[in-house]
């Protein structure tokens, strides 16, 4: 009897010390699904703490999985071959593996940015979108606020799922100040006329009191003096944009915005 229970013993301790070891070990091996991979280590545990639960529940809202990955990029190779090739391998998606993914590569090396759509994600982010995005985040990356320009793009993200795919969510008419603005002003020109025919009508105009038979031009003259041309250069955006959308190696296509900070 006490062998038996020695036995028990033992058994539930190396059972209690396995548990968080296979919890490491599955988050390690990549089990557990992760959605920001800083492998640059831009974050603190706080910041990544916060945009990774950030990540989730937009992602769980619009049924899209929203991944960012950091990168030295040791091999130098392209933002955007590194984007298509962790796709690839990795097979993030929220229905699915290789689904409904968008997705924010930064390559610290060359300092360059890229911004990709798939499936779900391609649909609703297309290149001018993906455009808009990270016009949004090049300030902060430029200034080296991460955290802020990571959430940058994971609220955009999801303020543009609210709009149906061709629209620019960025339109001043999609502006709620501006559509109480509008209203105001439309309502304030309605009062203006309704009080203005009101007060009844002016039966006295510029010709009641004037003696056509007395009254007329006496001279008019034109005179030419010189013309004036001014010429002004048309200064070139020097900051460096491109890429667009293509298709991995693995065969899915997607949207794309490429740029440097």
């Amino acid at each position: 009897m006490k062998s038996f229970w020695l036995t028990t013993a033992l058994g539930l301790m190396v059972l209690w010390l396995m548990v968080p070891a296979a919890a490491q070990q599955a988050a390690a091996s990549g089990d557990a699904s992760r959605l920001i991979y800083d492998d640059a280590r831009l974050l603190n545990q706080a910041d990544y703490d916060e945009l990774d639960a950030m990540a989730r529940e937009y992602g769980a809202k619009h049924e899209i999985e929203i991944i960012i990955l950091t990168t030295e990029n040791p091999e130098n190779r392209d933002v955007v071959q590194l984007t298509e090739d962790f796709y690839d391998a990795q097979g993030p998606g929220y229905d699915k593996a290789h689904g409904d993914t968008i997705m924010l590569t930064m390559d610290m090396r060359n300092r360059d940015i890229y911004l990709a759509g798939f499936y779900k994600g391609e649909e609703y982010f297309d290149d001018a979108r993906l455009d808009r995005i990270r016009e949004k985040m090049t300030p902060l990356l430029s200034a080296g606020e991460y955290r802020q320009a990571f959430e940058t793009f994971i609220k955009t993200v999801d303020r543009y799922m609210n709009y149906k795919p061709g629209f620019n969510p960025d339109n001043i008419l999609f502006n709620l100040w501006f559509q109480l603005g509008a209203a105001l002003a439309i309502g304030g020109i309605a009062v203006g006329v309704m009080a203005y025919r009101s007060g009844g009508r002016v039966t006295v105009n510029g010709g009641t009191y004037e003696d056509s038979g007395n009254s007329g031009v006496l001279q008019r003259e034109d005179r030419y003096i010189r013309t004036t041309v001014t010429k002004r250069k048309i200064e070139k955006s020097s900051s460096s944009s491109g890429g667009g959308g293509g298709t991995t190696s693995g065969g899915h296509s997607h949207s794309g915005s490429r740029g440097s900070f």
